[in-house]
Parts: structure tokens; C-alpha cells; sequence
């Protein structure tokens, strides 16, 4: 039997996983890395730690079953989105790369704002105009840094520099492409009007392909490193959000997701490029030509439960899960709102920061953690609500990353949304999507949607949301929202007061 690898790069950890073409996981080796940050709001990661983790973790595989070596026909990836990798014309990196949670370039960005305007905006990135995407970050290189500018031959993505290193060709996909704000979302290409007016050559950037188009393959070198065999097929691959999608098998018009990694996500498939008037919400390409999705994008929501979990010195989480369980809907009269470093959807507002409201002598730390995982959850039903707004709805959703495997925090989602949710077995959706990709490039599937229904299974339950638990709930989201609405201005002044150094 076939077997396909799959390799997630994301911002705290690479995964590489080995499975069989029916979707056995056959072998899963992961590398933790922390990214630097300089000075306050800055976060960077040298491209060369990515390769080692990447190297690393493929041997581990390929060492764990050497027994399919031979059978490994394809690899593929999902890579965190909108970061910037430059590289000079003999292929070495120029700087450490600027990752998506850099705040840097907010200069840029309204340079970029105001030299496209609104209109071309809507008409041709069809995205804001934020921190850490791509080109305002290649904009703030330009500015601040001329020296490494004037040396850079080559832009992109985290993820094609390892596809770079593995086959020596540089390539990406529709998806990531049309995260950087330099790509004509309903064009499929690179905008030479947006690089022209922000003084970017539109030579630097590389050519797009569909997500499981084969881009090349191992060369001899890298199959030395890892142990892979020399012409394994390397296909595109994707941005993480399309790779969780084809992970979870999310790959029709009106699929639907909510994720719960580190940041949060909420996004519907589509057939068309949506137009958001008020540009709070994401529109990139999808796996492949004609196929879009939309998504509202919340900054910090597993790290909020990370963050308030690292205030103790111990956690166990199933204990803890077991405990919030108990805790009635509200938590005892507590909202946390989850912007600890900013909001997107629905606010665009770096200079906004989290706040627990509501503690009382009663409040333990029980309350506070459900506090954090219903704050979380509203914040992604916002999403939803503004989604709705632009004509996208769905009757479930499939609910990912780390929250899927608590069970309370599963059943607040639920009751919060109205909405049933499914779960995937394979919990490392990305890595599975990126799987399916290259089995696609390689000849295992047919297509995407034929790679999903072989290797994609749910787990044998359904969490249906409680209507008396959303009827307590809805009062408490109100009130979740008019507290940004009415207290925004006092925690704007705080966040600008504690950033000063």
C-alpha cells in the first residue's frame, strides 16, 4: 500500500506524519521551537531552525516504519500563513523571517492603505490591510533595514522554504499566495499593481500552483539528509487553514469549521470570492482554482488558555476539564475577553488587550478557566455572526485543533453557536490534509474529494448544543459584546500605557 507524508510548519511546532493511503497513521514525529522576539511586538524565526526541525522529524518517520521507505510516494505541506522568508540571489537567507503575529510594520500598513485606497482594496486584495502579512512586512524590510533589502532575490512563505530546500525549486500555492495582500484574490495571480505601488519587483515572487500540484521532486541531497528516496513527488501544498480543511474533509460549498489552535478560526467554503465591505473578515483562494473560503480569525485562543494555565505551576488538564464540566453556563457572572495581543474579527485592533470581568469572592480558578474557554468561544461566534452577515451559514461545523479534545470546551462551543459539532479521528488535521494533497499530486487519489472520503473518518459522536444553555448564554455574549463597544477606550489607553518602555 501507498504511503504519503504530510508536514506541518506552525508557529510553535513542526509536525511531520507518515500515513497509509487509507489514512493509518503510520508514524508522527513533532519538534517545539519558540520564535524571537527582539523588541516588543516583534516575532521572527531563522528559516535554517525550520529546516533542522524538518529534517530531524522525517528521519524519525522514516525510522520508525523503514519498512516503507519504498512504499512513500508523495509529501506535501500546510505552513503558517502571511509570513515573509527572503532570500538573495545565491539562495541564503537574507534576515530571519517576520511571522504573522509581528506587529512592526503598522507604519506600512496604512502607507499600503493609503496608497491603494479602500476601493482597490475590496476590488483586489479583498482582505485588511494588517500587521505580519507578507507584504507589509517586505515594505517595514525596505524602510528600516536597505542593506538587506537591496539583497533580496527571492519572496515567500514559510512553508516553500522547505519545499525549496527539499526539491532546489521555489514554488507556492493559490492559498498562501493570496494571504500576503500582494495577490489578485479573483484573478488567481500576483497583483502588479499593488507591487508597483508599493515600489516591490514582481519578479520576487514565485509562481502559484494548485495545492496538490506536483512542484518537484527529492533531490539527491535531501534524501541523503533524511533517508527519503530521490524523486519522492513534493507537491504545492497550503496555507494551514485550506490544510485543516482537507483534513477535516471540509471540502464543499457550505463545509464549515471552527478551530481552536493557538489562534482561533472560524471559515466556510465557498464558490465565490466574497466581498466584505468592511474588510473584519479573510477571503483567500482555496485548494484550487474556483474554490474560495472565508474566515474570521481571532488572535489568541488556545494561547489564552495556555496563558492562563501557565499562571500555576501545576495543570492537569483532564482533572481541570472534568471540573469546568461542572461549572454552570456564565461561570458564575465572569466574561473573559481573549485579546491579549490584539483582535482581527471583528475589530482589526492591535492596541486592545484581555481583561477578566466579573470576579467576586466566589470566583476560583474553575470559573476562570471556563471563563477563558467561553470567552474564547464567543469571540469565534462573532466570527460567525459577521460571516452570516455576508450570506454564509452551515447546518454543523467540525470543530479542530487543541480544543477538540476537551470535551467542555467542545459543549460550550456548541451551545454558544447553536450548532451541532463533529470531530475528526485524526487530530493532526493539517499534517492529514497535507497528505492528501501530495497523494493527489503523486496518482494515489483522483482529486482532493476522493483523498478526503478514503482518509478522513469522524469520531462516533455528534455534541448537540443544550437550547436552555444557549438561552443563558446569548445574554452573556451580549453583554461580552457591549463590553468592547462601551470599555474599548479605557483598555486602549491601558495596552498603550503598558507597552511603554
Amino acid at each position: 500500500m501507498s504511503c504519503l507524508i504530510g508536514i506541518d510548519l506552525g508557529t510553535s511546532s513542526l509536525r511531520s506524519m507518515l500515513v497509509s493511503e487509507d489514512g493509518e497513521v503510520k508514524a508522527l514525529s513533532a519538534r517545539s521551537y519558540q520564535f524571537a522576539s527582539p523588541h516588543n511586538g516583534y516575532a521572527e524565526h531563522d528559516p535554517e531552525k525550520w529546516w533542522q526541525a524538518c529534517l530531524e522529524t522525517l528521519r524519525e518517520v522514516l525510522h520508525t516504519q523503514v519498512d516503507t521507505k519504498e512504499e512513500v510516494r508523495g509529501l506535501s505541506f500546510s505552513g503558517q500563513m502571511h509570513g515573509l522568508v527572503m532570500l538573495d540571489s545565491k539562495f541564503h537567507v537574507v534576515r530571519p523571517a517576520i511571522l504573522h503575529c509581528d506587529a512592526r510594520s503598522s507604519d506600512q500598513v496604512e502607507e499600503l492603505k493609503g496608497l491603494l485606497g479602500e476601493g482597490r482594496i475590496r476590488d483586489i486584495i479583498m482582505n485588511p490591510v494588517y500587521t505580519g502579512f507578507l507584504l507589509p512586512s517586505l515594505m517595514w524590510v525596505k524602510e528600516k533595514e536597505p542593506e538587506n533589502f537591496a539583497r533580496i532575490a527571492h519572496v515567500m512563505l514559510p512553508k516553500d522554504y522547505l519545499k525549496f530546500k527539499l526539491t532546489g525549486e521555489i514554488s507556492t500555492d493559490y492559498s498562501d499566495a493570496s494571504a500576503t495582500l500582494a495577490f489578485d484574490i479573483r484573478r488567481n495571480c500576483w497583483s502588479r499593481e499593488v507591487l508597483d505601488l508599493a515600489g516591490i519587483p514582481i519578479e520576487w515572487f514565485p509562481p502559484c500552483y494548485d495545492t496538490a500540484a506536483a512542484v518537484g521532486t527529492v533531490c539527491k541531497k535531501t534524501a541523503e539528509e533524511t533517508g527519503l528516496r530521490m524523486g519522492v513527488i513534493v507537491c504545492a501544498g497550503g496555507g494551514d487553514q485550506v490544510m485543516q480543511g482537507i483534513g477535516n474533509g471540509a471540502v464543499h460549498e457550505g463545509d464549515a469549521c471552527s478551530n481552536i489552535g493557538t489562534s482561533g478560526q472560524v471559515s466556510f467554503q465557498s464558490g465565490l470570492p466574497i466581498c466584505n465591505p468592511f474588510l473584519n473578515t479573510n477571503t483567500f483562494c482555496g485548494y484550487k482554482k474556483g474554490r474560495w473560503f472565508t474566515m474570521g480569525a481571532i488572535m489568541n485562543a488556545g494561547l489564552s488558555y495556555k496563558w492562563f494555565s501557565s499562571l500555576f505551576e501545576t495543570v492537569d488538564y483532564d482533572k481541570m476539564n472534568e471540573k469546568i464540566a461542572k461549572v454552570p453556563p456564565g461561570s458564575g457572572g465572569v466574561i473573559f475577553l481573549p485579546y491579549l495581543n490584539g483582535e482581527r474579527t471583528p475589530h482589526l485592533n492591535p492596541n486592545i488587550s484581555g481583561a477578566f470581568v466579573g470576579l467576586n469572592v466566589n470566583t476560583g480558578r474553575t470559573q476562570m478557566a471556563r471563563a477563558v474557554m467561553e470567552g474564547v468561544a464567543f469571540a469565534l461566534n462573532q466570527c460567525i455572526e459577521v460571516c452570516s452577515g455576508l450570506g454564509l451559514s452551515a447546518q454543523s461545523m467540525i470543530a479542530s485543533g487543541g480544543a477538540a479534545r476537551s470535551m467542555p470546551w467542545l459543549q460550550i462551543q456548541s451551545d454558544i453557536f447553536d450548532l451541532p459539532l463533529r470531530t475528526a479521528e485524526n487530530e493532526e488535521q493539517a499534517s492529514l490534509g497535507a497528505a492528501i494533497a501530495a497523494g493527489v499530486g503523486s496518482g494515489v487519489y483522483r482529486d482532493i474529494e476522493e483523498g478526503c472520503s478514503r482518509a478522513v473518518r469522524y469520531k462516533d459522536f455528534i455534541v448537540e448544543p443544550s437550547r436552555e444553555n444557549h438561552r443563558i448564554y446569548q445574554e452573556y455574549y451580549q453583554l461580552f459584546k457591549d463590553m468592547y463597544n462601551e470599555g474599548r477606550g479605557v483598555i486602549e489607553r491601558l495596552t498603550l500605557l503598558g507597552r511603554r518602555e
